[in-house]
């Protein structure tokens, strides 16, 4: 296959009359007077044919011809034109030596439509005017197909497709080689059908196969929650009404989300059924169930839920400590555990979304009444013994657990110069054996054994020696650090009882 470029010439060559003449007398003197007659019709014959220039399609070659007209010319070179064909001179002109002719043939188009095949020839541009050569109508809903491809009744025609057959040995004339590619075009007739939206029925013509497809081709535009009758996927035939039920736009808040849908109910309970959407109890619905729906409308839910609550304001029991002189001192009796008093309140709780809105107290009662705990403490003091590591036996008569550490006169934080340097508490010149304590919990001028360190006076005072601190006093050239807990041995006999505290306070804290 090729396109033919510019056109093609080819000029077939006779012999020239000084040649025939040679010839022929070359034949006179040899042959004789017959074969010279036969010559000189020959040359007659020769004289009296012209040379014409003979363009097909844009293909040019030279013809010797011995006729006097176009018409017998064009029988002569085998040329089948139909009445399309145009044609530079009339059928019945003259021809002239060197005379130039152009022909031009018609394009072939095949043509199928309304159950007929035909093929025709023409000069149309476009898919319309093609239609028209072929005597056929077409509207803009008519499905036009030309190659296969869908085509516009203005669409422009493609340019011709000429191939060339292969040369051979006498291969004619130059357009006898051509062969143009015909066209080949398909109407499918469009078929009305009515389409009902609800509204006024309006009519369309389609080529679509499918209902579905012939309301996409018509730009009709279908929602989700829209229903269609026949379904989209029904066949369409000649006559067919197409019902179109269409669903009601609206946007649903609920549950902290919000939703816009389509739906097919009339009212806002129906609505909310075809969702799914359940209302009970105290749940408030904005507009009311029974109203009717329009486009674009807001329904809002209002999860609504009323719980009863207890609250407990609770009174802590006091504690108290009384004496029992049966049992030991240092030692303690649970008498009473106490009760904690609980006087509840009864609320109603309105929750709106979660959220809640209002609180109404509907009942106030005391659950119970607070009671004290009562722990007895010993203040029974019997003599005890206790037997030194030297072997010493000793007689006490309370023991207390103490953090200690120690001191001396120089590390008592008092100015050498102030006149009570050296001195403690009681005015006793410090010295070993003396120690600091707190004289609510070891009396003073009392006696003490403390275990690692001996015997001691309790003699002497400190800001930082509290409850359970004993401070273990040194002289400046013996000094021994301390930093721990002790066993502290209050020697018998006990102080008056108005001196004793009975309940010890736990600072610092026991290590258990």
């Amino acid at each position: 296959m090729s396109t033919l470029s510019p056109p093609l010439e080819r000029t077939r060559t006779e012999p020239s009359q000084v040649v025939t003449r040679q010839l022929l007398a070359r034949l006179a003197r040899n042959v004789g007077v017959p074969l010279a007659a036969l010559a000189g019709l020959w040359l007659l014959w020769s004289w009296s044919a012209i040379p014409v220039q003979v363009t097909v399609d844009g293909v040019t070659e030279t013809v010797i011809t011995h006729r006097r007209t176009l018409e017998p010319l064009l029988v002569d070179l085998g040329l089948d034109l139909s009445p399309r064909d145009r044609f530079s001179l009339p059928p019945t002109a003259r021809l002239k030596r060197d005379m130039a002719i152009t022909i031009q043939r018609a394009r072939p188009a095949r043509v199928l439509a309304d159950g007929r095949d035909m093929t025709v020839e023409s000069w149309a541009a476009t898919v319309g005017e093609l239609l028209a050569d072929a005597g056929i109508g077409a509207d803009p809903y008519d499905r036009i197909l030309l190659n296969g491809q869908r085509v516009a009744l203005d669409d422009p025609l493609p340019p011709p497709a000429v191939a060339l057959e292969r040369p051979t040995y006498d291969r004619g004339y130059a357009w006898e080689a051509m062969r143009t590619e015909p066209l080949q075009l398909r109407v499918y007739r469009a078929i009305p059908i009515v389409v009902d939206d609800g509204n006024l029925p309006f009519t369309i013509r389609t080529t679509a196969q499918t209902v579905g497809e012939a309301l996409r081709e018509a730009e009709i535009t279908l929602y989700l929650g829209d229903i269609v009758q026949p379904s989209l996927g029904s066949p369409v035939s000649t006559g067919l009404r197409v019902f179109i039920q269409r669903s009601t736009p609206i946007s649903l808040e609920v549950d902290g989300r919000l939703l816009k849908t389509r739906t097919q109910g009339k009212t806002v309970g129906d609505a909310l059924t075809q969702l799914g959407v359940g209302v009970a109890g105290l749940d408030q619905v904005s507009p009311p169930l029974d109203a009717p729906l329009y486009e674009n409308v807001a329904i809002r839910i209002t999860r609504v839920r009323e719980d009863v609550e207890i609250e407990e304001d609770i009174v802590p029991f006091e504690t108290v400590f009384v004496p029992d002189e049966n049992l030991l001192i240092d030692t303690q009796q649970l008498v009473n555990p106490g009760a904690e008093g609980i006087t509840r309140r009864r609320y109603r709780v309105r929750y709106e979304d979660g959220e809640e809105v209002s609180r109404v107290l509907e009942d106030k009662w005391v659950a119970q009444e607070p009671a004290q705990r009562v722990i007895a403490y010993g203040q029974k003091i019997v003599p005890r013994t206790f037997v030194t590591p030297d072997g010493q036996e000793i007689t006490y008569w309370r023991h207390i657990r103490m953090k200690a550490s120690s001191y001396s006169a120089s590390t008592a934080g008092v100015s050498p110069n102030a006149p009570w340097y050296g001195r403690t508490r009681t005015g006793a010149r410090m010295r070993y054996g003396i120690v600091a304590v707190d004289p609510r919990i070891v009396p003073l001028r009392s006696k003490v054994y403390v275990t690692g360190y001996g015997f001691g006076d309790a003699l002497d005072t400190g800001n930082a020696i509290r409850a359970r601190r004993i401070d273990l006093g040194y002289d400046d050239d013996n000094l021994v650090l301390w930093n721990s807990w002790v066993d502290v041995y209050l020697l018998w006999p006990p102080p008056p009882a108005y001196q004793i505290t009975w309940v010890l306070p736990n600072w610092p804290p026991v290590p258990k």
